[in-house]
Formats: C-alpha cells, structure tokens, sequence
C-alpha cells in the first residue's frame, strides 16, 4: 500500500483528498503546516507528497527545494493557485514531478497519482558504457523514456545509500558526448570536467535529449516525456528549462553547439564535430 502525504492549509481540501485517497486503497497522512509536513517527510518514508505551493510555517517552493536537496525523488505534485504560471514554472525547476491548479477534481489528482507512480515504479536495464570504455553511449531508439528514467532514478537512490556525497568513481557508469560527461547514478554532468550545478528535471532534459541526439524533439514530445503528461498550451516549460541548460553546459548560449533551436518545430541535440 503506498503511503502519501497530503499537506495544505485549506481543512476542506485535505479532507476531501484525503478521503478519495484512502477510498481508492492508499495509506494517507495529512499536515496542515509547512514546518511540520518537513518534519513529517524527515520522519517517514513517503511513497508520493501532494504538496500545496502556500502554506504557514515553510512553503511548497522551500519544502520541495529541501527534498531534493537531500537528493530524495520521491514523486511531487505541487498544487497551485489558478494562472500562477510562475509557481508552476518554478516548482518544476525545483524538481517537481508535475502540477495541477485549483480546483480540480479528486478523480483527476488520482488519474495522476496513478500515473506518475506507475512510471517510477518500473525498472528496465539502461544501456549505458562505463567510463573506460572509448565509444559512446547508445540507447534503444523509442519514446519511453519512463521506462529509462525509472533506472537512472533507482540507479542514483542506490548511490545515495551508500552516502549522499558519494563521489564519482572509475567505477561510475557515464554517457560522454562532445565536452559533456553525465553520470546517472549521481545525476551529475561535468562540462570540460568540471561539475555544473544542474536541477533533477534539467538533467532528465538532458539525458532525454542526448540519447536521442540528431533527432527534432517537439516541445510537447519533451513536456510528456519528462514530465508525463500532456501540459497543453504549457510549453513555455521546455523554453525555461531549455535556455536554463544552456547557460550550464553551452560555451555560448547565444550560439549554442549542443541544443538547436528548430524554428516551428522544437529542439535538436546535435554533437560538434
């Protein structure tokens, strides 16, 4: 039975999630109060948060940011007020799994509760080379990436329990293309051999991209890719986090080598010669 924490200041929404939550078979704790729902993800093991962007004590932005900063992935869904695209923009950044604004329907939050857990509750095998070997990497060419991102995911938690600073290694599995080296079980990339600071939801960015480097990805092909689901009209998303990669791994973001833009179709990873 998977465990969830709701946490939002409004009684009438935790208690009308919470309900259809333990109606549909999930074991549901409740915090009505940033500070204590930290406390509460400090002190167990949550399976999924549904975590509200404003609330006393500490926010869902603070909360979010120091869940992943601990290096957890465990899935977020972050609740936003109506039209705040910049709470959703941000929360994403962040490290958010996915959104929804108010209101909703309980039956849509556990359409993507459901959702969500199902992509990151597989494990298949990621071909990926380790960093003696010369070629690169080469992954099977198709569209479930959940599929692939679930390993990375399972892959960098083992690492974490072997100690959050767990550095890289010999050993450590790397995808090496042009001046980039991306280690997936530490979701670290490293341009010219030095780390860059990178969000989780960059580095999926990235790793989706790269693996399926010379083909034109539309922007809502990446939206539904990373994030798992259709953000209609929400593109402006892959353009935030897109020029955010940029300014990280391109020598020139203004004439960027590694991410295209192609006008009216999306973006292009493409490796310099």
């Amino acid at each position: 039975m998977e465990h969830i924490l709701i946490v939002d200041d409004e009684p009438s929404i935790l208690t009308l999630l919470a309900y259809n939550l333990q109606q549909a078979g999930y074991q549901v704790d409740q915090a009505d109060d940033g500070l204590l729902a930290y406390e509460m993800i400090e002190q167990n093991k949550y399976d999924f948060i549904i975590l509200d962007v404003m609330l006393p004590g500490m926010d869902g932005m603070d909360i979010c940011r120091k869940v992943r900063k601990k290096g957890s992935q465990v899935p977020i869904l972050m609740l936003t007020a109506k039209d705040e695209e910049y709470d959703k923009v941000v929360g994403l950044e962040l490290g958010a799994d996915d959104y929804m604004t108010k209101p909703f329907s309980p039956r849509e939050v556990l359409a993507r509760i459901k959702a969500i857990l199902r992509r990151t509750g597989s494990q298949n095998d990621l071909n990926i080379v380790d960093l003696d070997e010369e070629e690169t990497m080469e992954v099977r060419d198709n569209d479930n990436f959940g599929l692939e991102l679930d390993q990375i995911r399972h892959n960098y938690e083992n690492t974490l329990a072997k100690g959050a600073e767990s550095p890289v290694t010999q050993e450590s599995r790397l995808i090496n293309v042009g001046e980039l080296e991306i280690y997936p079980e530490h979701y670290e990339v490293r341009v010219n051999h030095k780390k860059v600071d990178i969000t989780p939801k960059e580095f999926e960015l990235l790793v989706y991209m790269v693996t399926r480097r010379g083909r034109i990805l539309s922007r809502e092909q990446l939206l539904n890719s990373i994030w798992d689901f259709d953000y209609v009209g929400e593109t402006r998303i892959v353009d935030v986090h897109i020029s955010h990669l940029r300014e990280k791994i391109e020598d020139n973001n203004r004439h960027p080598k590694y991410i295209q833009t192609m006008r009216g179709f999306g973006y292009k990873f493409e490796v310099p010669e």
